[in-house]
């Protein structure tokens, strides 16, 4: 899919699960992205790996998800990452955004900025 397929696709979704059923201010979004990539932050701070579910048999995480079951939240770092993306395609979809169109236009602009745009530390 593409990325406006994910963004209508996700949006559709988060209305059809009531995250819609109020408007949201611009604010709360944003605050909802940070949540996720804390959660991120958190999962790494813990050394957990990138993507997990809990094995409720025993006291190891399963890591391969070709054994994740359907009804399993999958956890972890990139889980928490993959969120804040949904989180945001939730909002560009919402707000019908070409999302494909900007990223590639920031993307391109991005491969004729200098080395480290130009002598930034982070």
């Amino acid at each position: 899919m593409t990325f406006n397929e994910w963004a209508k696709a996700i949006h559709e979704l988060a209305i059809e699960k009531g995250w819609w059923d109020e408007p949201r201010e611009f604010g709360t979004v944003v605050a909802l992205c940070h949540s996720e990539l804390s959660e991120a932050l958190e999962e790494y701070r813990n050394d957990r790996p990138m993507l997990y579910v809990e094995n409720l048999l025993g006291d190891d995480r399963i890591t391969d998800p070709a054994f994740f079951r359907a009804h399993e939240k999958p956890e972890g770092i990139a889980a928490e990452m993959v969120d804040c993306m949904i989180r945001i395609l939730d909002y560009l979809g919402k707000e019908k955004v070409d999302v494909d169109q900007v990223l590639r236009l920031k993307f391109n602009y991005n491969r004729l900025r200098p080395y480290r745009n130009g002598g930034k530390k982070c």
